[in-house]
This record gives structure tokens, C-alpha cells and sequence, in this order.
């Protein structure tokens, strides 16, 4: 397995669930081993904390030993908390992370701009200095029309920003699209 992986792709692509098989095969190649999966998602309303129960409940079956810690904002923080050499550190998802830090629901939670720029380059610190192998989900969502609302077209630069720095820092970068993986970048 790649030290740093990125798996890239739309909704329902099965991004999230090549990441928990990634973390599955690395539990099940050694004893001793563990996994950590990082969630981005905030319950802000309702259907949201169902589909987060559900996802929980899903993970729990499919990936019996992975632990989930639940870090909306600080996933810097969170990556260095948690990365050693027997463990794999997973990420669901960076877009969310990038959703709650732009576009926070609870504005008390978010940073002020200049601070995103530093709360992107501590990720790719994160990522560089981690001591075990790390797999990130996100969304590619640039490959349609043009969205309407300055607000939403800065959103998807900055996603595309962001995507483009994790998979040049990544050895592995994989597309899904049904279900499919397209090796977009293989380590060297």
C-alpha cells in the first residue's frame, strides 16, 4: 500500500468504501495493526445525523476494527494525534473539511479566511510528517457546468486548489466512478 493515498470521485463513486477496504486489508496483513478513520461530517440537521448513524453502522460491519474519531476542523491536529508507523490514518472527507471551514454552519466554529490558508498548509505538513500511512477521500466535483453564485464557484476553485496540493503530496492518487478505480498516479 502507498504511504499516502487520495482517492478522488463523485457522489456514490465508492470512494469511501475503497478507503475502508484499503483500511481493512492493512488491519488484516499483520497483527499489531490498527486504523483510524478521521470524519469531517458535522449533524447539522436531521437526515445528516441519520446518514452519519448509518455510516457508523455500515463501517462498523464492513470494518470491524477501524476506529472513528469525529474532527470537523481541526484535521491537522487530528492526522498528527493519531499517525504512527503500525497505524493507518484515514480521512472522510476533505471536501466536508473544506465545506465546514468555508462555509460553517455554526460560524463560531470557522476561521477567518487567512487562517484557512494556514489550516490547508498544516494539512499538508500533516501529511508530510506522518509517521504511517495515510488514505484521504474527496469529492471531485469540478467536471460539470459551471454553478451559478460567486460563493459556489469560489468554492469549487478552492476544492480544486486543495485537491490538486493533497494528490501532489500523495504517492497514489485513485478516480472511482461506479465503483470502478482509475489510477491516476502510481507510487514511483
Amino acid at each position: 500500500m502507498a504511504e499516502r493515498e487520495f482517492i478522488l470521485g463523485g457522489q456514490k463513486s465508492g470512494k469511501s468504501r475503497r478507503a475502508e477496504q484499503r483500511a481493512a486489508d492493512w488491519l488484516a496483513a499483520s497483527p499489531g495493526r490498527h486504523a483510524v478513520l478521521i470524519a469531517t461530517a458535522m449533524p447539522h440537521d436531521d437526515e445528516m445525523r441519520e446518514r452519519i448513524a448509518r455510516h457508523r453502522a455500515d463501517r462498523a460491519q464492513r470494518v470491524p476494527g477501524l476506529v472513528t474519531v469525529e474532527e470537523p476542523v481541526a484535521l491537522a491536529q487530528a492526522i498528527d494525534a493519531h499517525s504512527a508507523p503500525e497505524t493507518l490514518v484515514g480521512v472522510d472527507c476533505l471536501t466536508l473539511w473544506l465545506t465546514n471551514l468555508l462555509m460553517p454552519l455554526d460560524a463560531a466554529l470557522s476561521p477567518a479566511p487567512p487562517q484557512i490558508v494556514t489550516a490547508q498548509a498544516l494539512l499538508l505538513k500533516a501529511l508530510a510528517d506522518a509517521r504511517g500511512p495515510i488514505v484521504l477521500v474527496g469529492n471531485e466535483i469540478g467536471l460539470g457546468v459551471i454553478p451559478l453564485g460567486r460563493e459556489v464557484r469560489a468554492f469549487v476553485d478552492a476544492l480544486g486548489r486543495l485537491n490538486q496540493e493533497v494528490a501532489a503530496a500523495c504517492d497514489r492518487v485513485t478516480l472511482m466512478a461506479a465503483g470502478l478505480p482509475l489510477a491516476l498516479k502510481e507510487p514511483r
